[in-house]
């Protein structure tokens, strides 16, 4: 049995929770801290990261910037020893493959990219080809049309209740993706992430290694913080030596003032059906162009469903092959009057081990999940475009951008029913 894909009651059961993986080694006089370990198939992920402050007392973790470095180089290793299926020789050949892409990945110590699968390709690409002569850790030379495609993707999650105490909430968190494809060894690129002037600022900004500078306000810029009107509105530069592959240039959040859906959820049961309503608003705020909109109604702890009766004002609804699972497809618009409803009830057959359960949806607890993707939308109005773009190199590449939202656990429990809460406000 593999003990690191099954679950081990000692190492896995809420009863012992490992907070960290960073620990401290006693040596000599005193203990060497911090130290990143884990294990993963038998093999000890270790690495000692650079920290340039005084250790006494010791800092908080989040205020070491090598901290994050470290993880991003034992999570590039552990992908690249982990990618395919291995026998010991293999393994034995990929630790020997190590040396020379630890070089290329961390010049001078210093994380550029830890896509080590990455590298490996780009390595064997330039094995052909010794001509120009290079930075030793940028081992490859791109040949072909330049060009640089620039990805903004956001995720919005929210937990929706229609209850006078409890706060719904949502959240943003973005993403800018990126892939250069640069003649030259050493092309410096700086993109710049812009808002409107009703955009809503970038919060909790984590950049790449390769990134070169920042200014100050990108860095201080919290979600932990109250949101004031000081608050920086960018424009976000990032400088940075793009990496060969496709690589995050950034992660951020962004507190939005409203969710770009909003709906209730009512179910309750009489006699021996569930009586279900939903209703659901697109703020006006939000583009109303989707590549897909649809609504999973899902019921767990019962039986099959043996009759539906229902109304929709707009869309279709389906029944899952397993019969506990009701979709409703809006499609790729709501109506000019942003809203739409649906009601119905539902009728059941007898449980059996073959149908969904779940250990928080029991009784009327329950929910409705939201599942859409805008394109070319965000919800905080950041872009990127052929302006926002520098390079710093030979030849005049094509600039592509493009950016989307995506909704990503984005739920309404039944307000008629008890239901989890992250956050209960103090009006009751």
């Amino acid at each position: 049995m593999d003990e690191d894909k099954n679950f081990v009651d000692h190492r896995d059961s809420c009863s012992r929770i490992n907070k960290t993986s960073v620990y401290a080694l006693p040596v000599g006089g005193g203990d060497l801290w911090p130290v990143l370990a884990f294990q993963k198939s038998g093999l000890l992920y270790v690495c000692l990261p650079l920290v340039e402050q005084s250790l006494k007392p010791r800092p908080p973790l989040i205020n070491i910037s090598g901290i994050s470095q470290a993880f991003a180089v034992l999570s590039g290793l552990l992908v690249f020893i982990n990618s395919s299926q291995k026998n010991e020789a293999e393994i034995n050949a990929k630790v020997g493959q190590l040396p020379n892409l630890l070089m290329q990945a961390c010049p001078l110590g210093t994380p550029l990219d830890t896509n080590l699968n990455g590298l490996l390709d780009s390595t064997q690409i330039a094995s052909t080809n010794h001509t120009q002569k290079q930075p030793v850790w940028r081992v490859s030379t791109y040949k072909g049309k330049p060009q640089v495609n620039v990805c903004i993707t956001e995720k919005v999650k929210s937990m929706q209740y229609d209850k006078r105490d409890i706060a719904d909430m949502w959240q943003v968190y973005g993403t800018v993706t990126c892939k250069c494809d640069l003649e030259g060894a050493a092309s410096n690129v700086t993109i710049s992430v812009n808002l409107p002037a009703n955009g809503s600022p970038l919060q909790d900004i984590l950049v790449h290694p390769c990134v070169t500078s920042l200014d100050s306000a990108i860095l201080t810029a919290s979600s932990v913080d109250g949101m004031d009107d000081s608050a920086f509105s960018g424009p976000y530069k990032f400088p940075f030596t793009p990496p060969s592959d496709v690589f995050d240039l950034c992660y951020y959040t962004s507190q939005v003032p409203v969710p770009p859906i909003l709906g209730f959820y009512q179910m309750k049961e009489e006699e021996s059906q569930l009586k279900l309503t939903i209703n659901l608003k697109l703020h006006e705020s939000v583009k109303n162009a989707f590549e897909y909109c649809e609504t999973r109604i899902p019921f767990f702890n019962r039986g099959p469903i043996t009759h539906l009766e229902y109304k929709v004002s707009y869309g279709q609804l389906d029944l899952s092959r397993e019969k506990s699972l009701l979709v409703w497809v809006i499609g790729q618009k709501f109506p000019k009057s942003l809203e739409i409803s649906l009601s119905g009830t539902v009728t059941f057959g007898s449980i059996n081990k073959e149908h969904s359960v779940d250990p928080i949806c029991t009784g009327n607890t329950a929910y409705i999940k939201l599942y859409f993707r805008i394109p070319d939308y965000t919800l905080t109005g950041c872009y990127t475009d052929q302006h926002s773009v520098q390079v710093f190199s030979s030849g005049k590449p094509k600039i592509n951008t493009s950016r989307e939202l995506i909704s990503s656990d984005y739920y309404i429990w039944n307000s008629k029913a008890a239901a989890p809460v992250v956050y209960r406000t103090l009006f009751f």
